[in-house]
């Protein structure tokens, strides 16, 4: 059955939004391949992609240059398409170190990994939502050109279940152990299933509210339920369901017999080849190690590293691209490249430092040659796959302006909100200044970020803010996928007022209440100080009514000077449009949601615990005098709570939620004697 997008918005098409959708459209529908649309910061530019989703109802995948940006995309997507599969796809590392040798210290570095087990099951959700719905968005990153299991052998090895079907209980838990499932009749985790009797519980692998129960009568399948996995409790009768692997690399057992067989065959040439240079150690090394993944492969059908092995599973011939996301997406489709101007060059960069690290590995024996057909896309073969794409920037780059068929322009924002006022001040007072700037901003409830040239230097500036008592964080690219999130969402709670980054600063980040960019050493040349950069970084303080901008500088750079240019330009067009049309500019008033529900870490659930001890000392402490003689302020502090207590309680926090009730119940019998 066919789905349609429906999106859901109070707002209409307005400023140049209208006009950069039709001629968008027009270019879609006369079959452009590439187009690009140059949207200012603050212009809409995802309301005009939602737009463009909504009207050429196709399923879309949307690349980000960033987890934190492509987390936003998400959570904005989610917004606009409540009643369709909006899914997320990003590396699901929070920590890796990719297997290497470094022949000039002689040192073979292990693979390393922390898997976000979430992050692990969103990604198997959104290859599941392209597999059965046709109105599906994936906000992803360039993981998305990294090899991912075939579709063809993961649809082979689906599970379907259907009320009245025959199949023996031993012969479901065997398939069930072969699409990777753990049987655990203990605790409910997620891939994991539970046998008891005749009764067997699966908690499917890409979701994680659901717990299908299986009842067997006689070798049938007599009923199908759809649990709560908390309490067991029964949602609704299932007439049929399939079953998704745990892992994308799971692969019908014949499949792997064949490719065992030309692992060997490849492994025999490949030791022929070294022995015949007298290289012993690397054949030895390589013998050992290949034999013991085949012995994996033979008794259960995967082994670790079994990536390394995708050319055997897929049957491919040497030097074809690997399946991907890619490979999952339907023949009609969109792809939008949000950022373009930072989305593109990672493309072609990916392939290129792969490559090296795996010619190492294959010449030291540690790898059969076929590993370097495990690899991401080169650029030249997603460009060969893309069919239809938008290409999404405030900065365009070479690329974009040589290849797209039409460039849009969407300059004038529908709020009236113009470009930040720019002051240039000198470095020698930079630090001292932006501390006296970022006092401004708090005494009128604003947010500041600040652009340094190193992590070093973002991190002591963040001490050195901490010790003058401003509430201020770090955020760079050594920080988790979830810590970044969370930075950006404490950032517009008011938990912290000053973000310091480098380049994380620059693209996409939406925070309405940031006013005050301060860009440092603006006047030290090179890619984090480009124009392009420069109007990147600048455009962060564009969706503020006050927007402004300080750029620390001793001398004024081309690059500076261009960018100072062009933010004029841009004022110029929106006033116009402003008087022309009576606008006022108004201030952006966005909902602060979570961006990545139920996506927690093991960091995530050591600060609950803090916060749940620490609203259990609230509960318990003694009312200040001070307090019961002011009723405004212990009005303001009850509703304070009764907030807090929504919270915990809609997060399942059910201890922290009933410490913030037992205290809101104490301060209300309180303001009622007063």
């Amino acid at each position: 059955m066919q789905q349609e997008f429906q999106l859901v918005s109070d707002y209409q098409p307005s400023g140049d939004q209208p006009k950069a959708i039709a001629a968008l459209l027009e270019g879609f529908k006369s079959n452009l391949r590439y187009q690009t649309l140059l949207g200012v910061t603050g212009s809409g530019k995802t309301f005009t992609m939602a737009q463009l989703i909504s009207q050429l109802q196709c399923p879309t995948l949307i690349m980000a240059p960033n987890k934190t940006l492509a987390a936003q995309l998400y959570s904005e997507m989610r917004e606009f398409f409540p009643h369709n599969a909006v899914e997320y796809f990003v590396s699901y590392y929070d920590y890796y170190q990719p297997e290497a040798y470094v022949p000039s210290k002689d040192l073979f570095i292990e693979k390393d990994a922390a898997i976000n087990e979430q992050v692990e099951q969103m990604r198997l959700s959104a290859t599941k939502a392209l597999m059965e719905r046709s109105d599906v968005i994936i906000v992803a990153t360039v993981s998305a050109i990294y090899g991912l299991g075939d579709p063809s052998s993961y649809m082979n090895m689906l599970l379907p279940l259907k009320v009245g079907d025959r199949i023996e209980r031993q012969e479901l838990i065997n398939r069930l152990i072969q699409l990777q499932y753990n049987r655990n009749d203990f605790e409910r985790l997620r891939g994991t299933f539970a046998v008891r009797g005749d009764i067997i519980d699966i908690f499917p692998a890409e979701g994680e509210d659901e717990l299908i129960r299986v009842t067997l009568f006689d070798a049938e399948i007599e009923r199908l339920q759809l649990l709560d996995p908390l309490t067991l409790v029964m949602q609704k009768s299932l007439v049929r369901r399939t079953i998704y692997p745990k892992n994308h690399y799971v692969t019908p057992k014949e499949q792997v017999d064949e490719a065992i067989s030309t692992i060997e065959q490849e492994l025999q040439q490949q030791l022929k080849y070294l022995r015949e240079n007298d290289l012993l150690v690397e054949a030895q090394r390589l013998e050992q190690r290949t034999y013991h993944d085949i012995e994996f492969l033979r008794e259960i059908g995967h082994c670790p590293g079994i990536e390394n092995y995708s050319r055997h599973l897929t049957q491919l011939a040497p030097g074809k691209p690997p399946p991907t996301l890619l490979s999952y997406l339907p023949k009609s489709h969109l792809i939008i490249f949000d950022e373009s101007h930072v989305m593109l060059p990672q493309l072609h960069a990916m392939f290129h430092g792969d490559r090296r690290r795996k010619e190492n590995l294959v010449s030291y024996g540690f790898r059969l040659p076929s590993c370097l057909d495990n690899r991401p896309w080169r650029f030249e073969e997603v460009e060969q796959f893309l069919s239809r794409a938008l290409l999404v920037s405030a900065t365009p780059g070479p690329w974009e302006m040589q290849n797209s068929a039409q460039v849009v322009e969407q300059i004038v924002r529908p709020t009236g909100l113009l470009d930040p006022i720019i002051d240039v001040r000198p470095v020698a007072e930079q630090v001292s200044d932006a501390h006296q700037e970022i006092l401004k901003a708090c005494a009128k409830n604003q947010r500041v970020m600040i652009t340094t040239l190193t992590k070093k230097m973002a991190e002591d500036l963040a001490g050195y803010l901490r010790d003058l008592g401003v509430k201020a964080q770090y955020l760079h690219s050594d920080l988790d996928t979830i810590e970044r999130v969370e930075l950006i969402e404490s950032l517009r709670h008011g938990g912290i007022d000053v973000l310091i980054g480098i380049n994380l600063l620059r693209e996409g980040l939406d925070v309405p209440e940031v006013a005050l960019i301060a860009i440092f050493d603006a006047d030290k040349e090179g890619f984090l100080r480009s124009r392009r950069s420069l109007i990147q970084t600048i455009g962060r303080a564009a969706r503020h009514h006050q927007g402004r901008a300080i750029l620390y500088a001793d001398k004024q750079t081309a690059a500076m000077r261009e960018a100072l240019e062009e933010t004029a330009r841009r004022r110029q067009l929106q006033q116009a449009y402003n008087e022309e049309h009576g606008l006022t500019p108004t201030p952006i008033r966005k909902a602060i949601v979570p961006i990545l529900d139920g996506l927690v870490s093991s960091k995530k659930s050591k600060k609950s615990e803090k916060k749940t001890t620490e609203a259990r000392a609230i509960a318990t402490t003694p009312i200040e005098a001070s307090l019961l003689a002011d009723p405004k302020r212990l009005a303001a502090e009850i509703a304070q709570l009764e907030t807090l207590m929504h919270q915990a309680a809609a997060h399942l926090k059910f201890e922290e939620a009933t410490a913030y009730r037992d205290r809101r119940a104490l301060l209300v019998e309180a303001l009622k004697a007063l």
